[in-house]
């Protein structure tokens, strides 16, 4: 049910929006149905009012956070009509900095209404300049928005901005990743087909199976053993998400209604002697794809996990695992075979902090997973 809330504040100059004239304002629950029908003119290419499952996602993600304020998440501007003719879609997250506690933004979507939002589209530009922001940042930003990024003093990750991919079948991970394009080729009957072919070519060149982890197993695990086992690995990183646990299930939450990508599931990396050295969190379709979207290890035990983790996915059957690089990561990723890497969209990065920015781009930070927006639907449904 929408709800419709009062007259949304005006952003005051302290906030980095400009006076109380300003035409950029919070985004409210009343103008989800304007925004989701810019959504659908600006992403899918149709100008019409958009469904109800559509809005209330957008409700759920941007208004759900336990972090949410006003000030903390999407603005909207409003044009001389009062239509809304640009947005600025996002998420807060808390993050730790040096021991202490910030809320950031995770910039999900920003829309212009052709030339008419042109204007409007400048303004919200600005607003997010390095100067003015705590910290807001973007996992899958185009080349345009890029450069806008460094042009407003912000950063590039370029590590991040990458996705492995290790194949185990490669035929039907070649079919799957192609069938983005043409839907036929990921139709059960030619993944069916082709998987048929993967196992004789897994036989005639073993190194398409997964090495074992030596001295490791895995085990399926509950979020919630997810949470506890990760929460201390992240420690050894400067700036890190925070994840209290209210945090961490709100976005476990939202992220497991991504159904086309398969089930959320998590699993832990346990030494011989019982002890938990690492744990990774991914979507798995049976047969298919599992996307990776947090893998966290005690120091030094990089290769151990990876390796036991790329083990478990071969054995479960999957076609294809695919995840963010991460600079703590690569070493150890790099050391499988059949593996290769595109661009998946530039991770920027904005803030007025220079002990972040530091952080950054000496790789003391860990970004991405749930904490960006890999689990979204507007990625991949709607």
């Amino acid at each position: 049910m929408m709800v419709e809330l009062p007259q949304a504040r005006s952003f005051p100059a302290a906030d980095g929006y400009g006076d109380s004239k300003t035409s950029i304002r919070a985004m409210e629950r009343a103008d989800l149905p304007a925004v989701a029908r810019l959504f659908n003119k600006v992403f899918r290419q149709q100008d019409r009012d958009a469904g109800d499952d559509l809005i209330r996602y957008l409700e759920a993600v941007f208004f759900g956070s336990p972090h949410y304020a006003p000030e903390h998440g999407s603005v909207v501007h409003d044009s001389s009509d009062g239509r809304i003719d640009s947005a600025l879609l996002s998420v807060p997250m808390e993050f730790t900095v040096h021991g202490r506690r910030m809320v950031a933004r995770l910039l999900c979507a920003f829309m212009v209404d052709g030339r008419a939002g042109a204007a409007g589209a400048a303004r919200l530009a600005r607003t997010v300049r390095a100067a003015r922001q705590e910290m807001c940042f973007s996992d899958s930003s185009s080349p345009v928005s890029a450069d806008h990024c460094t042009a407003g003093g912000g950063i590039i990750l370029p590590i991040q901005s990458l996705e492995w991919r290790r194949a185990f079948r490669p035929l039907a991970a070649a079919a799957l990743l192609a069938g983005r394009q043409m839907p036929l080729l990921a139709s059960g009957p030619v993944i069916g087909a082709f998987g048929w072919v993967d196992r004789a070519l897994r036989r005639w060149r073993s190194s398409l199976k997964a090495e074992f982890a030596l001295g490791c197993r895995t085990e399926a695990a509950s979020l919630d053993a997810f949470f506890e086992c990760a929460v201390p690995m992240l420690e050894r990183f400067s700036v890190r998400p925070s994840w209290s646990k209210c945090e961490f299930d709100w976005l476990a939450s939202v992220a497991s209604r991504n159904r086309s990508l398969g089930t959320l599931q998590s699993r832990i990396v346990r030494s011989d002697d019982g002890r938990a050295i690492g744990a990774f969190l991914f979507f798995g379709k049976a047969k298919r794809v599992a996307h990776v979207l947090n893998v966290l290890c005690e120091t030094g035990r990089e290769l151990d996990v990876t390796t036991a983790m790329f083990a478990s996915l071969d054995e479960d059957g999957y076609a294809v695992a695919a995840g963010m690089g991460q600079p703590f990561l690569m070493n150890a990723i790099l050391r499988q075979r059949w593996l290769s890497f595109r661009h998946r969209g530039y991770f920027c990065m904005v803030t007025r902090h220079a002990e972040i920015k530091e952080a950054a781009l000496g790789n003391d930070i860990y970004i991405g997973g749930l904490a960006s927006e890999s689990w979204s639907r507007l990625l991949t449904d709607f």
